[in-house]
């Protein structure tokens, strides 16, 4: 092992014995396969199925990625909520497409879901905001994401302070808070087979069908 090292992981192995993923099985729509896996997943582990990596990049291609949570989907999108001044908000304005990652350990799956993202309305942020619970609220009204803090008392002073002008609960909401939602153009489907023979299922949309073609593991 090369002394910079600090693990040395290459031994560790397990293996993949899931179901076969088969081209009958799928569904002509995405999405809807999309809903048929996450159903899957939410009986599975509800805690974990809607958590999901989101990778942006700025505009000189640097790539960023995080765990984020999927909030609703259809056939318009994907989405997610977030301060627009966050990193994630940042690297969005600069270049409006990204990425979403899913991925279910113990069912052995995967979904990646690539697609331009634009911004939600200002009536679904509001909308979404006041449903939250008061103190997700609070901390989402104080914090500007992503920026350098001093200190977390400074964070907890200033929700103090902002429970005390709004004992009742009710939060103005930030208009520098809302929705983004990624429209998919490219999904990609992947169950996990033994030997690391996966099957893997790409649609890709073209001139309005969605394309389906089996890929190699």
């Amino acid at each position: 092992m090369n002394q910079s090292d600090q693990g040395d992981f290459k031994a560790l192995r397990r293996e993949y014995v899931a179901q076969p993923l088969n081209r009958s099985d799928l569904a002509i729509d995405p999405v809807q396969q999309f809903a048929d896996w996450l159903k899957t997943a939410s009986e599975y582990r509800p805690d974990d199925a809607t958590s999901m990596t989101l990778a942006t990049a700025d505009a000189a291609g640097m790539p960023s990625a995080r765990i984020v949570l999927l909030k609703h989907f259809g056939a318009d999108g994907f989405a997610w909520y977030t301060d627009y001044r966050s990193h994630k908000g940042q690297q969005l304005a600069e270049n409006p497409q990204a990425e979403l990652m899913f991925y279910w350990y113990g069912l052995e799956r995967q979904i990646r879901i690539q697609g331009r993202v634009e911004k939600l309305s200002p009536e679904q942020g509001r909308q979404y905001f006041n449903e939250r619970p008061v103190g997700s609220r609070l901390s989402a009204a104080i914090s500007h994401q992503s920026a350098v803090v001093d200190s977390r008392e400074s964070l907890e002073q200033a929700v103090i302070a902002l429970q005390q002008q709004h004992p009742d609960g009710d939060i103005p909401y930030p208009e520098f808070w809302g929705g983004y939602r990624l429209i998919p153009s490219h999904f990609e489907f992947w169950q996990g087979r033994e030997s690391r023979l996966h099957d893997r299922f790409s649609y890709t949309l073209k001139e309005g069908q969605w394309q389906i073609e089996r890929l190699s593991p």
